[in-house]
């Protein structure tokens, strides 16, 4: 059995995540996580948490998951978000092109990378066929598909709406009012966990590609022109990479450097992105992560977002692929400068000058006694659109005419009558739109990884037993309690330790079903860490049994001393030196 088939019955049987709605015939790209997956899965967050939000002094907000559709005609959204779509003749389904592509041409690893032509031409050349139906699919159009989950906001369908695609743009909205919880002062770091939204065409392989998911994203606004990362902090730390130059090449592959070393050899362009990629790889060793199985891959130029001037994916290896569980991107200013231009908010901030400066300003005064008479109620728009237009293309005002949109309308105005003029000003600053670096994290796959990756198997007392080697910190229940026999007071003390456990903040399973090997193998299967057996030695000598998951190794301790030597366990402390 492979190792995600040997995942997929774990999960369904103890609990960690499986297919929704299964009640109704269950509906493709959405799970729901169980009791263990979603203390798994919410372990995983604080983890997050910890390295991205509280350790670097950054803030976090809840956005609402559906906005408005001038949000997304703004950040391009609606034009841009597409994946490639081919529909079969025969019997209806539809796929996604690039999938069928890269499943039947094996040295095609990212087909989306190559165009919805190119990608035509190899389902022709490779006599590609429907999975379901067989029949052949050369002659039917590759066609682009908009991913977002569409919805009207209030009674009828005059204010549309969407599901985000995304948790970024909640945060970058909201900048308007963000830049002055920060008091305008840069740099500044806003994160944001939450559900997103997309349309999958073809959801598949378990939590790799669904259409709900939860994303952990850190959005990092900085001027470029001023804020360093402080990257001595990370300079040492070795990073797996696979480049752009390494995927082109016959014999490239994945080369470790450091931080510091791939910055000098010019692999790591942005210090931004080589900061983030050096901070990330303590929490995907802090979450189970095996470092075997991750390279961070670097974006191919045709695979790049409309907005990223750099981009790095982690991607971890599951079942012979590799996919990507971390998007790292330099955005630029593209964001802020997208939403102020289609916004009535300023998404910039006032940058002050080490000296008072004098500079030339081109500044517009319009004539309104010929604004009025000549476009009525349009006038007053116009007038701010002129405005508007002097401070980002001065280069516009230098014919006879100047033109300006409204609402998809062109309106002509003699520049003699806009009071164009540039003049002479002694400032203290100026406005800027910020830079934002954004490492976005993919929950669900880092769920679905480290869960692979952690499952074991190994032969006890020569029976084979599978296991989950996660960390302590990240395991759904950190100790597990059992007595020996629920019979002369053995139970009721078991569950007083329990109690006590649980009341010194641990997540403390009881179990007494069962003989005593079965309720391990039962911990084992969900990763716990450690169990305590109460026992009739319990009553004579106020002790018990610590058992450690995955040596099987034993050790009697105090109960008063219980609590304690949990928590140095979790902290790193072996069985032999409590």
């Amino acid at each position: 059995m492979s190792e995600t088939a040997a995942l997929a019955e774990l999960a369904k049987r103890r609990g960690f995540f499986f297919a929704s709605n299964g009640a109704y015939g269950g509906t493709a790209g959405f799970y729901t996580y169980g009791p263990e997956g979603a203390a798994l899965k919410r372990n995983l967050e604080d983890s997050w948490r910890d390295l991205f939000v509280r350790e670097l002094g950054n803030v976090e907000l809840e956005a609402p998951t559906v906005m408005p559709e001038a949000v997304f005609e703004a950040s391009g959204h609606l034009d841009g978000f597409d994946d490639m779509i081919v529909e079969c003749a025969a019997c209806g389904a539809t796929h996604r092109a690039d999938h069928l592509v890269e499943d039947a041409v094996a040295d095609v690893e990212d087909a989306e990378a190559l165009g919805t032509e190119r990608v035509g031409e190899l389902v022709a050349e490779h006599d590609i066929v429907c999975p379901l139906c067989g029949a052949a699919l050369a002659d039917e159009p590759i066609e682009a598909f908009n991913l977002m989950f569409g919805t009207n906001i209030g009674p009828g369908s005059a204010s549309p709406g969407y599901l985000r695609p995304e948790t970024a743009q909640g945060i970058f909205v909201e900048f308007p009012r963000l830049k002055e919880y920060a008091r305008n002062q840069l740099p500044f770091g806003v994160a944001q966990i939450g559900r997103a939204y997309r349309n999958e065409i073809s959801p598949r392989r378990a939590l790799v590609r669904v259409r709900e998911f939860t994303q952990a994203e850190l959005e990092h606004f900085i001027d470029p022109e001023r804020d360093d990362p402080p990257i001595e902090r990370v300079a040492d730390v070795e990073v797996p990479l696979y480049s752009a130059s390494a995927q082109n090449a016959d014999d490239g592959g994945v080369e470790t450097h450091t931080v510091r070393s791939a910055l000098e050899a010019g692999i790591l362009e942005s210090e931004w992105v080589a900061y983030y990629l050096g901070r990330a790889m303590a929490f995907y060793e802090r979450i189970g992560i095996d470092m075997d199985r991750f390279r961070y891959r670097q974006h191919l130029a045709g695979e790049r977002a409309h907005y990223a001037a750099d981009c790095w994916d982690a991607e971890t290896e599951l079942g012979g692929n590799w996919i990507e569980v971390t998007g790292f991107a330099y955005r630029s200013d593209y964001d802020l400068s997208k939403h102020g231009e289609y916004s009535e908010d300023s998404f910039t901030l006032f940058r002050q000058y080490d000296e008072p400066k004098t500079v030339e300003r081109a500044v517009v005064d319009p004539d309104m006694s010929y604004l009025g008479p000549e476009f009525g109620g349009d006038a007053a728009a116009i007038a701010e659109a002129l405005e508007a237009l002097v401070g980002r293309d001065r280069p516009a005002f230098d014919g006879d005419e100047v033109g300006v949109e409204l609402d998809g309308e062109c309106y002509t105005v003699p520049v003699e009558k806009t009071g164009f003029a540039v003049e002479e000003r002694t400032e203290a600053g100026e406005h800027i739109t910020p830079h934002v670096v954004e490492p976005s994290f993919g929950v669900d796959r880092l769920v679905y990884s480290v869960l692979i990756h952690a499952l074991e198997t190994d032969t006890v007392d020569g029976e084979e037993r599978s296991f989950l080697e996660l960390p302590a910190s990240m395991a759904p229940t950190t100790v597990a309690v059992f007595p020996l026999m629920t019979k002369d007071g053995l139970g009721d003390r078991a569950r007083s330790i329990a109690d006590r456990l649980r009341a010194e903040g641990f997540e403390v399973s009881y179990d007494d079903t069962g003989n005593i090997g079965r309720r391990y193998r039962r911990q084992d299967e969900v990763g716990t860490p450690y169990c305590v057996t109460v026992d009739y030695e319990t009553q004579e000598d106020d002790t018990v049994t610590i058992r450690e998951r995955d040596s099987t190794t034993q050790t009697r301790v105090p109960t008063a001393k219980l609590p304690e030597a949990i928590r140095r366990l979790v902290d790193g402390a072996t069985l032999s030196a409590l």
